[in-house]
């Protein structure tokens, strides 16, 4: 479980998240959504420990994160960044393994191997693991980082926009795969997202952050109300039920 309470974190002195306390479970999809500049990355770092707290705390599996040993923290939480560059020109396999050093220390095992080749099968790109990133498309890149990311093998998987260059069929496709490791691995995935819907469609849990406040937490159902929306958007929505799934739509 992550306990996060009264952490407020800032840019240059000004605070982008305010008093936030909330709790995330040890297992299942949590989706994280609100407007542009909500702080919703900007929490997901601070969780990842990539950002400092200028107040409150964040504990994970009941240990303050500052106590956390960095190895120790590699192997439990994985965070994935919305910006991922790198300096060095590595193949898609390359890159994948780095997943696995916080497990391996550089000396590569069967089941790191093992881990690699599955996480290349969840994202659909084993067919491109001898390719250089810089011969792919924006999409295949972003898949190519979220398969790093599954190699960890962690019980947190923190996932900052993973949809953000992906079509409608890889997005879909990128979501069940998420779905199914979460429910087979028994992990939580934590996943920063702009689309309500899709949030809606494969979330157990929806956070929703407005100018750094939290502003609704719970099932989809109880987030996925139309004044609920409206006032974390600022947009009048129209919410109804299609196929089965709530689906959000602003007002024309």
């Amino acid at each position: 479980m992550i306990e996060i309470s009264n952490v407020t974190m800032s840019y240059d002195g000004d605070p982008v998240v305010h008093d936030v306390s909330l709790t995330i479970p040890d297992s299942g999809v949590t989706a994280m959504i609100g407007p542009n500049g909500a702080g919703k990355s900007t929490l997901l770092a601070g969780i990842g420990r990539l950002h400092p707290l200028l107040g409150g705390d964040i504990r994970i599996d009941g240990k303050e994160l500052s106590e956390w040993d960095s190895e120790e923290l590699a192997r439990t939480i994985a965070i994935l960044r919305q910006e991922n560059h790198l300096a060095i020109r590595l193949s898609v396999a390359e890159l994948v393994m780095l997943g696995r050093h916080p497990h391996s220390k550089g000396r590569r095992t069967r089941e790191d191997y093992a881990h690699v080749a599955d996480a290349l099968d969840c994202v659909n790109m084993r067919d491109n693991a001898d390719r250089f990133l810089d011969e792919l498309s924006g999409g295949q890149r972003q898949r190519a980082f979220i398969a790093m990311a599954l190699a960890q093998d962690t019980k947190y998987l923190l996932l900052d926009e993973p949809l953000s260059a992906l079509d409608m069929r890889h997005a879909r496709d990128m979501m069940r795969h998420l779905r199914r490791v979460c429910d087979t691995r028994g992990i939580s995935v934590v996943i920063v997202i702009h689309d309500v819907n899709t949030a809606a469609a494969y979330s157990d849990t929806m956070i929703a952050l407005k100018h750094g406040h939290l502003v609704a937490q719970g099932d989809p159902v109880d987030v996925m109300r139309a004044d609920q929306l409206e006032e974390i958007f600022g947009v009048d929505v129209d919410v109804a039920r299609i196929g089965g799934r709530l689906v959000a739509m602003p007002v024309a």
